[in-house]
């Protein structure tokens, strides 16, 4: 899969070699043998940039099913998790599969649980076109009925995002490694609330909660300071460990 850039426009768009790619500026077909770098033209000779997708552009352009986990929340997760190529991961709450792409093109093992089947479907493809569906698998269904069967394997790291996520955490003592996180990003201070304190009282270590607040700068002749514009907050992410 490569990302092409209009070079004027800074326009973007998501093809595999082979694919057509028909704008406004002209048409082009992506060349089979295309390496990121290169420089394809349509017939209009308007340039587009071959690059590698990365997180945030797969982020821009994946299909969506709802509102995804926004890269500065999986940055956080990343950074206080820290995992490592190999680890297995226990996800759930699927949704656009933002999370599971990031943990799977890191070298991840992960098996994410996503209770509507449509939206299953979508991870799915977005998952492939991300090059991580080797080592996601989405099953569909819900997480809390399959916790006795998954409480027999161990698991390095697990990452919630769904209403019901205390239930889980309550589940983790029997779920994680020895030293392995817990990760639960919850989009209301109330459900964080539960999270956290169920985290507390399975006997869960270094329980923390956080609100997670990104605000981009301006820069102008009269000074600077961050821009009005746009919502810097998006949720909370709660972290526990076990022993």
């Amino acid at each position: 899969m490569y990302l092409l850039r209009h070079r004027t426009s800074d326009r973007e768009y998501l093809r595999a070699p082979g694919d057509d790619l028909e704008t406004d500026v002209g048409v082009l077909t992506v060349p089979e043998d295309a390496a990121h770098g290169d420089v394809l033209y349509t017939h209009l000779d308007e340039p587009f940039d071959v690059r590698a997708p990365r997180g945030p552009d797969l982020f821009d352009h994946l299909d969506r099913t709802g509102a995804p986990m926004m890269p500065r929340d999986v940055g956080l997760v990343l950074g206080h998790v820290g995992p490592a190529a190999g680890d297995r991961v226990l996800d759930a709450g699927t949704g656009t599969g933002i999370l599971a792409a990031y943990l799977g093109r890191l070298g991840l093992a992960v098996t994410t649980y996503e209770r509507d089947p449509e939206f299953a479907a979508v991870a799915r493809e977005n998952l492939r076109v991300a090059g991580a569906a080797d080592r996601v698998e989405v099953r569909t269904g819900d997480v809390t009925a399959a916790l006795d069967g998954l409480t027999d394997e161990s698991w390095d790291l697990v990452t919630l995002d769904t209403g019901d996520a205390p239930r889980v955490v309550e589940r983790a003592p029997d779920l994680l490694a020895p030293g392995a996180t817990v990760a639960v990003y919850a989009p209301f201070v109330e459900s964080a609330r539960e999270t956290h304190l169920a985290a507390a009282d399975a006997g869960l270590t270094a329980v923390e909660t956080y609100e997670t607040i990104q605000r981009r700068m301006t820069f102008d002749d009269r000074g600077t300071r961050p821009t009005t514009a746009g919502v810097g907050h998006t949720g909370y992410l709660t972290f526990a460990r076990r022993s």
